[in-house]
């Protein structure tokens, strides 16, 4: 053991002393300096946007990041969903949180892809460009996200918010207002995810009350009815391919075409 620690000495020194002069000859040559400078873009207007002010702006958008996906997403409706299938299986735990956070967030990307391409495309590119003036980009670069708000909220929903905020009451959906879309959005998503939940649970339960009815005339009482329903319905629930099936139909209620 002491030969093995004495011969790994010896090999560090050996490579430091091999490493050193390749450093002391990469001082010596004459390398680039790396400088970074804050710059700006002229607007169409007249103006420019610096360097700094586009950090600002990216670190703004960054805080407000995990609230614009739980809010202004369909990462809600696919959480819950996705957490009452669990509840409904009485698996636990299982699958963990994490795995349920992490499929709903990559679903969450793959179905609003298209409405960010399209944000991006209309304002925030014309904007990183120089092409088009902050207002005007804001403006365009909503416009889709907003669409997407109003298409997928009820509008019951968002008549209840406009009283709520006593906002001018729109002509169409693009004179929405944003303070009203995202409540009324997150509203009935929550309201469509118990409607899918329940139907999910409901084969569930009555296997439950089925296997509960059996063991109560067998006279099987202190055997507990979930030691027999769950292997049932993990064994249904695989027959069926119940993730897939699950994954395809929140996919479909989406239209973002």
């Amino acid at each position: 053991m002491r030969s093995r620690v004495v011969a790994g000495i010896a090999f560090i020194v050996a490579a430091a002393a091999a490493f050193l002069p390749s450093v002391a000859a990469a001082q010596q040559a004459n390398l680039p300096d790396l400088s970074i400078s804050v710059g700006g873009s002229e607007l169409a207007g007249g103006g420019t946007v610096s360097s700094s002010l586009k950090i600002m702006l990216l670190l703004t958008l960054l805080s407000f990041a995990p609230a614009m996906v739980l809010c202004m997403t369909c990462f809600t409706r696919i959480a819950v969903v996705l957490g009452m299938t669990r509840t409904a299986l009485g698996t636990q735990a299982l699958p963990p949180n994490t795995v349920i956070t992490g499929l709903a967030l990559f679903l969450t990307i793959s179905i609003m892809s298209p409405v960010f391409e399209k944000s991006y495309n209309a304002g925030i590119k014309p904007y990183l460009d120089g092409q088009m003036a902050q207002d005007e980009a804001l403006s365009k670069a909503s416009a889709p996200l907003k669409e997407f708000l109003v298409r997928h909220s009820r509008e019951k929903d968002l008549a209840l918010f406009v009283d709520i905020t006593r906002a001018e009451q729109p002509k169409g959906p693009e004179d929405v207002p944003f303070f009203v879309a995202v409540p009324a959005f997150v509203l009935s998503e929550l309201n469509t995810a118990f409607q899918i939940g329940f139907l999910i649970a409901l084969p569930f339960l009555v296997l439950d009350m089925v296997v509960s009815s059996v063991l109560t005339s067998m006279s099987m009482i202190t055997l507990p009815p979930v030691v027999i329903s769950l292997p049932l319905k993990l064994m249904l629930f695989v027959i069926v391919d119940g993730w897939h099936l699950i994954i395809s139909s929140l996919v479909k209620t989406y239209n973002v075409s």
